[in-house]
């Protein structure tokens, strides 16, 4: 079930804004369902000055106050520092992942308790399921096409206790025609698709200028044959078919990027995998994920593939998946609600 429908005044929440049009129209609807509402925006880096001015345009707009909270040890640690390493080995990570419980979150939990808020509140499209067995879970949102509900899989239980998640009842078009009848500046603001602390989406003119030397090394032809050196692993992922500046003359895409540095390179068709293996697994209660069916989707933008968990980090596909990258997570889903998941280290 859902346990937030409407409020009484005294019921403080403290939400994440970013100055774009969801966590702003999530604002109104708090406030239209009797909550005490107060913003927080993140500066997570240097690149987030924008969204701070942003957040502040909207907080005045919606007569809320808003806090300021400053992340960027945090994020440099827990999110920046990881993502480059990860890239340099040739992996594919997916930041916000691990910014939602590790800094983000956590920081409005924290902050919520310092401001005697009993709830905090994002505006990510999914919705919070209260089990018969009291535990709090993550459940997929009204909107198929926004679901969002795959990037807070990792969240602890004493997050998801305290969380509220407004958008999730609702579709996108919905969201923005409230932001027009409320005049906001954000109402028809682009979604952002680049990661946050990259917003010119140059990953590796980034990585590199942190000082990081990522992985060199050969394609190598599905024969075996060598194509001749890459740019470095920094500038491919799995699944990759354009941009990789061979003359093969037959289409060729990424099919692995090997511990040497080397990209062993694959045909058409021979793109799929039926058996993963995940490492860093995390469940809503912090328990094991117990072995079984389930719908899992491997990549964010993926539909849900039926599969086979067993208990020890290895899932199996009755239907071969596209590509399983390694450094993406894997997140499983029954009936609706985020089961937990892990993070993709080998496809088989």
């Amino acid at each position: 079930m859902n346990g937030f429908n409407t409020f009484e005044k005294q019921d403080k929440v403290l939400i994440g804004m970013s100055g774009g049009v969801d966590s702003s129209v999530a604002v109104h609807i708090l406030q239209e369902q009797g909550f005490a509402v107060q913003g927080a925006v993140i500066r997570f880096s240097p690149a987030h000055e924008g969204a701070v001015a942003a957040a502040r345009e909207s907080a005045e707009a919606l007569h809320i106050p808003l806090h300021v909270l400053d992340a960027e040890q945090a994020f440099e640690t827990h999110v920046v520092q990881p993502f480059c390493e990860s890239y340099c080995a040739g992996r594919t990570p997916n930041p916000c992942i691990m910014c939602n419980p590790l800094v983000k979150f956590r920081l409005l939990a924290d902050k919520a308790d310092e401001q005697g808020c009993a709830y905090i509140a994002s505006g990510h499209y999914a919705r919070i399921d209260v089990g018969a067995d009291g535990i709090h879970r993550v459940a997929v949102p009204a909107s198929a096409a926004r679901d969002q509900s795959y990037m807070l899989y990792r969240l602890p239980q004493d997050i998801l206790r305290k969380l509220v998640l407004p958008l999730g009842e609702f579709e996108k078009d919905t969201i923005r025609e409230m932001a027009r009848d409320l005049h906001l500046a954000c109402a028809d603001a682009p979604d952002s698709m680049e990661i946050c602390f990259i917003p010119d989406g140059d990953y590796s003119a980034f990585i590199r200028a942190r000082g990081f030397t990522p992985k060199s090394g050969r394609f190598l032809a599905p024969d075996g044959s060598d194509l001749g050196p890459h740019a470095g692993v920094d500038h491919y992922t799995v699944g990759q078919r354009k941009g990789l500046g061979i003359a093969a003359g037959r289409p060729l895409f990424v099919k692995a990027i090997l511990p040497d540095g080397n990209i062993q390179l694959a045909e058409t068709g021979q793109e799929y995998n039926t058996q993963i293996r995940l490492t860093r697994m995390a469940t809503p209660d912090g328990g094991p994920l117990a072995a079984g069916d389930y719908l899992v989707k491997i990549r964010s933008a993926a539909r849900p593939a039926p599969c086979r968990y067993d208990g020890c980090g290895y899932v199996t596909f009755p239907q071969p998946v596209r590509a399983p990258a390694p450094g993406q997570s894997a997140v499983f889903y029954k009936d609706g609600l985020v089961c937990g998941g892990g993070v993709i280290d080998e496809a088989l």
